[in-house]
Order: structure tokens, then C-alpha cells, then sequence
């Protein structure tokens, strides 16, 4: 007897174990049982493929002012973060030296044109000498050596006259390039391309150090318009091109937005990266965003205008398949449809080559298979949509 009961009671936990009751209360195989599901709507619309990536800002232009002689600082007349305008005397040398070069080469010259003064004084007096004895000679009077020497001297003072003018050239040259040499003590900022308005974003230098020439003393950068740099993989490489657009955010400035201009590709990728460098063009007439500035750039890489699209938790995995449950009319089953993945948007997910409506399963479908009885979470059992399947 209380073997029989024993075999009585182990039935009933099999049952129990193996069967559940439905929502109208009737015992249902646990296999097939609904499965508790999320749903979402099948969208067909505009999706856009974005891409953000981390940038850095820097100037358009940037020009490094250094002094083209020697000298010790006498002045600096400009200092960060000053705006300098093209042309603006920004440092002044200590010039007594070259002054003092300056006097020399003008008291040189003028030696110089004494002595071509001079010259032509003696050539002119040559000039005259030999056609006096020229005539002397024609009447017999004088003889052939005579004339002979006044033709010799006229020609040497033809030659001196030519030297004196090669000297006077030459203490020209000398007065000119000292005078240059002393408007290198003056270091003025000058530029060809872009505004005539730059800042001032370093100095290297203070007032009493010597520097040798070339010793950069000060980096004048243009802000308005700012490049913004970005590194891409070749994936996103063939995507972007001259003129495309994009939005630009700053941790300085949260909420808003800036929008730039690619203007630069590069043709080649760096090896250690495997990335290419790309330079959009930014506006900035605020002088907000500064050199140096970390940055987001968006772009929009690709754009499809009727787009069929699934939230991306809609996509799942069976069998090294690709696909979506898609949910029956009447809401109580699933089909496992295969399908083919394009842009994404972060959120959504397009369909290449599909017509799929309806509505898919989002979240459950590691319990669902091919033709799982489903319950869709919120709704009622036996609730029916308007909208068929295709």
C-alpha cells in the first residue's frame, strides 16, 4: 500500500513539473508554454550613419617670430594673449651696433663720391689736354710722343673714372645692407595668407635676454577660423569627403554645438596607426574654441532615405545566421526571419533588401525559437493588431 502511494505521489511531481496552467487556467505543457517577450515596431523611414571621433583643435595658421640678426631684447611689445595685427612692430634689439655700421658705410660712401667726383675732374681735364696737343700735332708743333703721352693720360683717367664708380657702387651696397641689418632690430610680424588679425599664443623670450638670429621669440596663430584634426580608420576613410559637414563638441562648452567643414584629406596613412589625418575648417568668431582643445566630431557618413530598420536589439544570432523573430499577427507566436544587417545609427539597424513589417521581438529571444508561443509583455492574451504580416 505505501508502495503504491509512493509511486501516486512521484507522478503527481512529474506532472506538476512538466505542466503549467495557462492564463485561463488550463494545464499546458511547459515546453509550450508563451514565452514572456518585448516587442518593437518595424520602422521604414531616413536612417543616417553617424561616426564621432576624438579630435583636437588647432590653429589655421600659425606663424613663429624670430629675429633675423643678433641681439639682445631690448622691447617686447606684445605678449600673450594679444591681438596683433599683419605688419605690427612686436619686438624692438638693441640697434647701437648697427647704427654705428650704419655711420661708417655713409662716411665710406661718401669718400667713395669724392673720388668719382675727382676722377671725372682729372678725366675731364685728360679730355682737354689731348685735343690741345692733338691740334699742336696736326700743325707740326708737336711731336708724336708729346701726343702719345696726352692720349695715355686721358685713357688712364677714362679707367679711373670706371674704378671710382665700382667703388661707389660698392659703398652703396655696404650702406644698404647696413641699414637692412638695422631694420632687423626692429622684429615686426609678417604674414601673407588669411586675416590681417592673429593672437598672440606664446612667448619665449624676455626683455634683456641675447638671442641668437632665428631664435624663435614668439608663436602668433590665427583662431578664427580653427582646424579641427581627426584620425580615421580605412574603414570610415572612403566615406568622407571635400565639403562634408559636421558637428563639433567641446567638454568647455556642454550642449553646444559647432559645425565644420572637411577641407583636408589625407592621401597617405601613417604606419603606426593605420589611421589618415583629416582637417575640417570651423568657425570661430567668439575665440572660443582655443588650440589644444579636446573635441567630438560627428559626421554623417551615410544616409538612406527609406530605409527599412530594426532596433538593434531586434538582431540576434541562430546557427551563424543573422536574423529577427517577427512577431504573428495575432501576437501569440514568432518567425525567425534571416536577414542582412547595413547602417546602423547607434539605435536602429537597417534591413539591406528587405520588405519586413510588423512588428520583432527585442528582449527574451535566447528562450524563443522558430514558431515559440509568446506573451508580449503589457498586452492582454488573446489581443489581435490591425496590421497583418506580408
Amino acid at each position: 500500500m505505501a508502495f503504491a502511494l509512493l509511486i501516486m505521489f512521484g507522478g503527481a511531481i512529474f506532472f506538476a513539473r512538466s505542466h503549467l496552467s495557462d492564463d485561463n487556467g488550463r494545464l499546458v505543457d511547459r515546453d509550450e508554454r508563451p514565452i514572456p517577450v518585448e516587442v518593437a515596431e518595424v520602422r521604414e523611414g531616413p536612417l543616417a550613419l553617424h561616426r564621432t571621433f576624438s579630435g583636437t583643435i588647432e590653429p589655421w595658421a600659425r606663424l613663429t617670430v624670430a629675429p633675423k640678426v643678433s641681439g639682445r631684447i631690448q622691447r617686447l611689445l606684445v605678449d600673450v594673449p594679444d591681438r596683433v595685427i599683419r605688419g605690427r612692430q612686436v619686438a624692438q634689439l638693441e640697434d647701437d651696433e648697427f647704427r654705428h655700421a650704419v655711420t661708417e658705410a655713409q662716411a665710406r660712401r661718401a669718400v667713395a663720391k669724392a673720388n668719382s667726383i675727382e676722377a671725372e675732374s682729372r678725366l675731364e681735364i685728360a679730355q682737354r689736354e689731348m685735343n690741345r696737343t692733338t691740334n699742336l700735332h696736326e700743325r707740326g708743333i708737336a711731336s708724336d710722343s708729346v701726343l702719345d703721352t696726352a692720349r695715355t693720360e686721358f685713357l688712364a683717367s677714362q679707367a679711373a673714372v670706371q674704378v671710382a664708380a665700382a667703388n661707389l657702387e660698392r659703398e652703396d651696397a655696404a650702406l644698404a645692407a647696413a641699414e637692412i641689418r638695422l631694420g632687423y632690430t626692429r622684429i615686426s610680424a609678417d604674414w601673407e595668407q588669411g586675416d590681417d588679425d592673429r593672437t598672440v599664443a606664446e612667448r619665449y623670450a624676455d626683455e634683456g635676454d641675447m638671442v641668437a638670429a632665428n631664435t624663435p621669440l614668439f608663436s602668433i596663430v590665427e583662431i578664427d577660423p580653427v582646424l579641427a584634426v581627426i584620425q580615421v580608420t580605412e574603414k570610415d576613410y572612403p566615406r568622407i569627403v571635400i565639403g562634408q559637414q559636421a558637428d563639433l563638441q567641446s567638454d568647455a562648452f556642454p550642449g553646444r554645438i559647432f559645425t565644420g567643414t572637411v577641407t583636408r584629406i589625407a592621401p597617405i596613412f601613417v604606419k603606426s596607426t593605420r589611421q589618415a589625418r583629416i582637417e575640417l575648417n570651423v568657425p570661430n568668431p567668439d575665440h572660443l574654441l582655443k588650440p589644444g582643445m579636446f573635441t567630438r566630431c560627428t559626421l554623417e557618413l551615410e544616409r538612406m532615405d527609406n530605409a527599412v530598420s530594426v532596433p538593434e536589439l531586434a538582431i540576434t544570432r541562430r546557427q551563424d545566421q543573422t536574423g529577427v523573430f517577427r512577431v504573428s499577427e495575432d501576437g501569440g507566436s514568432v518567425q525567425w526571419i534571416e536577414v542582412v544587417p547595413g547602417i546602423r545609427d547607434g539605435i536602429q539597424v537597417q534591413l539591406v533588401g528587405s520588405d519586413l513589417s510588423g512588428r520583432v521581438v527585442t528582449l527574451g529571444q535566447q528562450f524563443i525559437e522558430d514558431g515559440s508561443a509568446i506573451h508580449i509583455s503589457g498586452e492582454s492574451p488573446g489581443t489581435e493588431r490591425g496590421a497583418g504580416t506580408p
